[in-house]
């Protein structure tokens, strides 16, 4: 980190703290809420999600590399790739056979091997948005809640609520991340 603290800004102009403006917030919805509780889930994860690229957005490699406070390995990059692994782990928990590979080898791998490349920066994206896909897909195939499933006969509704708990403690992680890079502040 450098000693030279960032400014603290924000591009809205309503709500000085705020992200974005609420009329240019892509999370913001003018209609009512959702009805039934799996449409509810799918829009709480939907917006954490959008919410963790709208935090990493218009930065270059090395700012999405830039770790938190020693000693943290923590960055936004590290980020996109651990919660890419954590869509994969959640989705283990369904699979009928064994686990799938980690996504970048041991134990903290995510955060230790996120370095300030194009190509890192790139393929976390990536890995990202595919194992997004492949989580959802898996869990489509599971509408009931209650349903259990997997060896462990988890509740499909814990897979949902665990996802969401871990996009929303890794959203706020952002947040600092960001703050610290150029100073964005955010809601």
């Amino acid at each position: 980190m450098s000693d030279v603290l960032p400014e603290r800004w924000s591009q809205a102009s309503v709500y000085p703290d705020m992200w974005a403006d609420p009329d240019e917030d892509p999370r913001n919805s003018d209609g009512v809420s959702p009805d039934g509780e799996l449409a509810t889930l799918h829009d709480f994860l939907a917006n954490y999600r959008l919410t963790l690229k709208m935090k990493c957005e218009g930065l270059d490699p090395e700012q999405m590399a830039r770790r938190s406070v020693p000693p943290s390995t923590m960055s936004l990059l590290g980020l996109l790739r651990h919660l890419a692994e954590v869509e994969r782990d959640w989705r283990n928990w369904i699979r009928p056979d064994g686990p799938a590979p980690k996504l970048y080898g041991a134990r903290d791998a995510d955060f230790a091997g996120a370095v300030a490349e194009q190509a890192v920066v790139d393929s976390a994206y990536a890995d990202l948005a595919r194992e997004q896909a492949a989580t959802d897909e898996a869990l489509a195939e599971h509408p009931d809640l209650g349903e259990r499933v997997g060896k462990d006969g988890i509740a499909v509704r814990e897979l949902w609520v665990h996802r969401i708990e871990e996009y929303a403690r890794h959203c706020g992680h952002a947040d600092l991340l960001r703050e610290c890079i150029d100073g964005r502040v955010g809601q």
